[in-house]
């Protein structure tokens, strides 16, 4: 992609194993399993993820992380991110896969996941590209959302983009890391971190490709912070807004988004899996379409979490990953 404006693209993606609808500490073997079948990779470009505070007594374990090396074209990206999901399907064994922002009988702003997406551009290019993100973000964040539901109740298009403590509407300080869209310092890649998880990969092609697509706009869009806090609101909330459509009318013309992605979100589509099938039945159906690219009716398999498999998972792989940890929260913060 050199001479198009970006160097490399690159997937973070996190989402929950659970057994059978909540997350434990047994998720920590799984990535242990993962870790051991490829150390090279999988020790720098994997994560696991827990809840803080209030939010960790009701489930400490919250979602596991892979990652993609950066990759110059789309197509190699998400060459690389089918190997890693299939690396990680194959670890997991029988577990649920759930991909998603926030599981649905949960209400923990601590205890979600993303999906982050790093964008390398010349240094010269970085204001311009980073504003044109933040203009059209909000319609990008309704195009991921995945996160209908929070304490068993219907919320919206996304709680975890309404509630989430690691993102937020834009602020002065790009490099502030709580935040929509920042300059990461460790990396010094442009971060897209508002993004729900998104399982389907013709979805998430759409979405990279309008990041593509946004990133090579020659000229710089304005960046109105309070328009943006308020749209992404909208997009969280409500969905497919007159101001979001008015953004889709802008993006329309530098690629051909299907406006359907938009009319009908995954969100809704998960909204009515659950309503239909309940809370075990979907995520089935979307761990199996996580693993086969296809949501469908599974029969839900039976499951119990491990102690002794969260003990040999935080000794063979939180333990071995902590000198790590520690040097990953050192550069992002310093």
């Amino acid at each position: 992609m050199q001479g198009s404006g970006i160097y490399a693209l690159g997937l973070e993606e996190e989402l929950f194993i659970t057994e059978p609808t909540r997350p434990h500490l047994s998720a920590l073997y799984y990535m242990s399993r993962l870790l051991l079948r490829n150390p090279r990779h999988y020790y720098r470009y994997s994560a696991t993820n827990f809840a803080r505070g209030e939010d960790a007594r009701e489930c400490l374990m919250s979602t596991v992380e892979i990652a993609t090396t950066p990759q110059p074209n789309l197509r190699m990206l998400m060459q690389e991110l089918r190997l890693r999901r299939a690396e990680l399907t194959e670890a997991v064994g029988d577990a649920y896969l759930v991909p998603v922002g926030h599981l649905f009988d949960l209400e923990a702003p601590t205890n979600t996941g993303g999906l982050h997406v790093h964008l390398s551009v010349p240094d010269e290019r970085r204001e311009v590209v980073y504003a044109n993100l933040a203009h059209f973000l909000p319609l990008l964040i309704l195009l991921s959302a995945s996160s209908p539901f929070a304490g068993g109740r219907y919320f919206g298009q996304s709680y975890r983009v309404a509630h989430s403590f690691a993102i937020g509407a834009l602020r002065e300080d790009p490099t502030y890391r709580f935040q929509d869209l920042i300059v990461a310092r460790r990396l010094g890649t442009i971060e897209i971190r508002a993004f729900d998880p998104v399982w389907d990969l013709q979805r998430l092609g759409w979405l990279l490709r309008c990041i593509e697509t946004i990133a090579q706009l020659p000229d710089s869009r304005p960046l109105d912070r309070e328009w943006y806090a308020e749209l992404r609101e909208q997009a969280a909330r409500e969905g497919y807004t007159p101001g979001l459509r008015r953004l889709y009318s802008e993006l329309r013309m530098h690629v051909a988004l299907p406006e359907r992605l938009l009319l009908r979100t995954a969100s809704d589509e998960i909204a009515e899996w659950a309503a239909r099938e309940g809370i075990e039945a979907t995520y089935a159906a979307l761990d199996y379409a996580y693993r086969h690219h296809e949501l469908r009716r599974v029969e839900p398999r039976p499951m119990k979490p491990s102690l002794w498999r969260g003990i040999a998972g935080f000794a063979g792989y939180y333990l071995l990953r902590l000198p790590y940890i520690a040097y990953k929260a050192w550069r992002e913060w310093r």
